[in-house]
């Protein structure tokens, strides 16, 4: 590792980069990005690190969650503050249920590449190159629209400076304090029936917080401020190798434009450029695990990505569908518990539960979301493994997106309200339903373990 160099990717087969017609403007653009300032500190990638190992141990739980595909015309107060009010609001949940410190990761400041099945996509005839992401090209089907910009690189960096900017700045405000839950207010979900639940939540962790001050007898100020992070697909590889740089007094290279860089499915081959990048940088990654993966060939990608067996390096999502996951996980789960791997188990139940309707939309249904969830933690204790997070695709919008959920929406309600461009999120309501079945769910599974390891009668 001590000879690896960010752009050795570069030697790797490269799967899902867009073909740049100038191949000098991209190095231009590339040059720029590394005279701009950094986005995050090496020091909060290794604090990340850290509680993602402690997550791993069950000392933690991750919660992981934003838009598909970030825009560049949606980087405005509102959509971010709703975006950070729904992860606040679930990790509440979450915290009081779990009764354990909660990792908050956004999919945001950052997520603006795509993957896309072809690189081709076709319209009455006519054949374009395909949308991947803001930071790529522009949605509209046009050739010229179509054609992928290095500037948009530079657009992506400074959009994603803007969003930590302001996300910074609320946190560091005093917006995520336990004594003021009330800034985390959605106004259109205002007479949910999940509101009523949530509520009582809030009071009950507003009489411990006020509790706790009375025994100190002075305010706490942990209570003001949360730890918060971001994450993005490490999609793009000329951006990331363009933000990756090393720092004084910490060795290595750091990917400085996020805390915590993913792999997805379609970029995760062992000999792939994508694994080698994500191989040698110090911030944690995430790779992406689907139902057709054995546990020989995820073995070696494990042991590629974290040759060192390092603690918090790694993070398995998972993303199997509800009707594989039973099949396809318990393997995977021995094979790795077996050989001594140190992982941190992560659920994303979303991209394995996609499906178009009969009028076009692509959408997931709430019912298999939950059910892959839900088989998730019982597949895991079985295999004496713990699941440690979940990875979600939400937004704080007043979307029609997943089927399903506290308003049991339908493949007509799709119509009112389908905003996203890429892939369908779960909405407030939904999401918040979800952080709740978590801990339900987490409850019930420690009962079944405890009742297990208890001693029968007579038992000496």
């Amino acid at each position: 590792m001590t000879t690896w160099t960010p752009a050795q990717w570069r030697e790797r087969p490269a799967a899902q980069q867009p073909t740049y017609p100038d191949a000098e403007h991209l190095e231009r653009c590339m040059a720029q990005l590394r005279r701009l300032p950094p986005l995050v500190t090496s020091l909060e990638i290794l604090t990340l690190k850290r509680h993602l190992a402690e997550a791993a141990e069950g000392k933690r739980f991750l919660l992981q969650g934003g838009d598909c595909a970030e825009s560049f015309g949606e980087c405005d107060s509102t959509t971010i503050t709703n975006r950070l009010k729904v992860l606040l609001q679930m990790s509440v949940a979450l915290v009081h249920g779990l009764k354990l410190p909660v990792v908050r990761i956004g999919r945001f400041a950052g997520q603006y590449a795509k993957p896309r099945s072809t690189d081709l996509e076709e319209r009455n005839g006519i054949s374009l190159p395909s949308y991947r992401g803001d930071i790529v090209n522009a949605p509209e089907f046009s050739a010229q629209a179509r054609i992928p910009d290095p500037e948009r690189l530079l657009r992506a960096h400074a959009h994603s400076a803007m969003t930590m900017n302001f996300v910074r700045a609320l946190i560091d405000g005093g917006f995520a304090d336990l004594h003021h839950p009330e800034y985390w207010d959605l106004g259109w979900v205002e007479y949910s029936p999940l509101q009523r639940e949530y509520r009582r939540m809030v009071e009950a962790i507003g009489e411990s917080v006020r509790f706790m001050e009375t025994l100190a007898g002075e305010p706490i100020g942990s209570f003001s401020r949360v730890d918060f992070f971001t994450s993005h697909e490490a999609l793009l590889l000329h951006y990331e190798e363009a933000v990756t740089r090393q720092v004084p007094r910490n060795p290595g290279w750091f990917n400085l434009s996020t805390h915590f860089p993913w792999i997805g499915m379609r970029t995760a081959a062992l000999d792939g450029a994508h694994a080698q990048y994500c191989r040698g940088i110090q911030n944690p990654v995430g790779l992406k695990v689907g139902p057709s993966v054995s546990a020989d060939q995820l073995l070696p990608v494990i042991d590629f990505l974290n040759p060192l067996n390092e603690p918090g390096k790694l993070t398995l999502i998972h993303r199997m569908g509800a009707a594989k996951i039973a099949v396809a996980l318990p393997s995977l789960l021995e094979a790795v518990r077996r050989e001594g791997r140190n992982v941190l188990w992560c659920a994303d139940p979303m991209h394995g539960n996609t499906e178009s309707t009969a009028n076009g939309y692509k959408t997931r249904r709430f019912e298999n979301i939950r059910a892959e969830l839900e088989q998730g933690f019982d597949i895991h204790a079985a295999a004496g493994t713990r699941l440690g997070g979940v990875h979600l695709e939400l937004t704080g919008e007043n979307v029609t997106e997943c089927m399903g959920g506290a308003r049991d929406l339908t493949e007509v309600d799709l119509e009112r309200a389908y905003k996203s461009s890429v892939d369908p999120r779960l909405n407030y309501e939904q999401s918040l339903e979800l952080a709740m079945m978590i801990v339900h769910k987490r409850g019930r599974v420690q009962e079944e373990e405890s009742a297990r390891l208890r001693p029968g009668p007579g038992a000496t």
